[in-house]
């Protein structure tokens, strides 16, 4: 199963989004969008990474290749770079629990490229905070 994941934030921390698109057999299956809190870009990349393993074990997947537009993610998700932030270090360890019992690649891929971009940033839109006025408090 091919897979493509993408995470997007309005703000950086700001409102975040995840968008997932699984394909089998050069078949688009399913897309997910979804709304993710708040919170950083590249955590709103790791959520995604994470959904996308999600739904293709769901769909009973045993072999998945992961396509996003995170370097960073992608390559340290890979092993080939160290995870320093221990928010990152967090959502490193939950994706390989996620992952348990899947052989997983990673492919990176420039953002033109991304399918499931306009869906992260569609979940990214779906549910804004509620930020009061400094005067209202």
């Amino acid at each position: 199963m091919i897979v493509y994941f993408d995470g997007a934030s309005s703000g950086n921390p700001g409102v975040m989004g995840i968008g997932v698109v699984l394909y089998r057999g050069g078949k688009k299956v399913a897309e997910v969008s979804k709304s993710a809190g708040v919170g950083t870009n590249n955590e709103a990349e790791y959520l995604a990474a994470i959904e996308a393993v999600r739904e293709a074990k769901k769909r009973g997947a045993k072999k998945v290749v992961l396509k996003g537009d995170s370097l960073l993610v992608i390559r340290q998700l890979a092993g080939e770079y160290k995870i320093k932030a221990p928010n990152l270090k967090r959502l490193y360890e939950e994706f390989w629990k996620e992952a348990e019992g899947l052989q997983v690649a990673f492919v990176h891929i420039e953002r033109g490229e991304n399918v499931a971009d306009r869906l992260a940033k569609r979940g990214a839109r779906r549910k804004r905070p509620f930020f009061r006025s400094p005067h209202d408090l």
